[in-house]
């Protein structure tokens, strides 16, 4: 069974559908859930699905101390699942084509520092933007610009708010995320 870590820094929606797939299929499983936001409901939803964690700092995530951690769990992949910080070369470099992202746009669009979640939702709708999607891509050391690996759109024409988009993207990343995952994981 290949061995998944994953990042997350918010509410972890993804990152339960990603516990709960690994789980139900047996191709993976997730070691564990590394958070920099110790108040942050990904916690939680692992301690209900019984995934260990590991609260860090940002100085741990810069000092290298992950990077020793993460050797020693020697994940089959890193999955970023709603993790806002930007991983520093080193733990790339010590990790190479084993991290992934998904970003909630159609990468080039939306991308970059400080696109995120509700960001990159408003953008979409004040720019009158008729469909957006997920792109699930590789790190590398620059925001939002490793390989993709997979986009999805879909259409928010119809949608009057951010909010409505956010839960059309969501949807697509739940359905989407896990299936990558377990592709990346066999080839």
């Amino acid at each position: 069974m290949k061995k998944v870590v994953l990042f997350a820094s918010g509410s972890g929606s993804n990152a339960e559908k990603i516990m709960r797939y690994g789980s139900s299929k047996s191709t993976f499983e997730v070691m564990s859930v590394f958070c920099n936001n110790p108040k942050a409901m990904v916690l939680e939803r692992a301690l209900h699905n019984n995934v260990p964690t590991v609260i860090f700092s940002k100085d741990d995530l810069n000092s290298g101390v992950l990077i020793n951690k993460l050797r020693s769990l020697n994940p089959d992949l890193i999955v970023l699942a709603g993790f806002l910080l930007q991983l520093p070369a080193a733990l790339i470099e010590a990790f190479p084509n084993k991290i992934v992202n998904i970003h909630p746009a159609l990468l080039p669009k939306y991308g970059g520092k400080g696109m995120y979640g509700k960001f990159v939702h408003e953008a979409v709708l004040n720019n009158k933007e008729v469909e957006t999607g997920i792109t699930i891509h590789f790190v590398n050391e620059l925001y939002d610009e490793g390989e993709v690996i997979l986009q999805k759109s879909i259409a928010v024409d119809d949608c009057t708010t951010a909010e409505e988009i956010a839960t059309k993207v969501r949807a697509l990343e739940h359905e989407f995320y896990p299936k990558v995952i377990e592709q990346v994981l066999i080839h």
